[in-house]
């Protein structure tokens, strides 16, 4: 490897490190300023306590990482959805509206697909219990 290439190398490495910090960066200010995604960590923090009481299977796990990471993801995506709509129309426009109401109905649906998947897997288990 020539020196060009080592340092083409080094700048690619650093820009891949800067880019991991501008992700954290959102997911931080996801939780600063969208209070649904605060509702939604508290909830998931008691699913993760109730998995541990219930000693739920790997595969239940999985479930739930993957529904918990849905309802995130959809939340980055209609935050980064209603900033680029105000920005770029901050005054009243409909399709402004629509494209809002669409992103925020992708978390809705993601919230719901994760709360079936939660009622699924715990309910039998509190069922049990009582």
């Amino acid at each position: 490897m020539n020196q060009k290439e080592n340092q083409d190398n080094r700048f690619s490495i650093k820009k891949r490190l800067l880019s991991f910090k501008y992700a954290f960066n959102g997911i931080k200010k996801l939780f600063i300023t969208q209070h649904n995604s605060r509702i939604h960590l508290t909830i998931v923090l008691l699913v993760i306590i109730a998995g541990f009481f219930f000693h739920i299977s790997k595969a239940e796990w999985f479930v739930v990482m993957i529904v918990t990471g849905l309802v995130f993801t959809a939340e980055l995506f209609n935050s980064a959805i209603e900033s680029v709509v105000d920005l770029i129309s901050p005054e009243y426009h409909k399709k402004a509206e629509n494209a809002k109401d669409y992103a925020a109905g992708a978390v809705l649906i993601a919230a719901i697909i994760s709360a079936i998947a939660g009622l699924i897997i715990f309910a039998p288990k509190l069922l049990a219990i009582l």
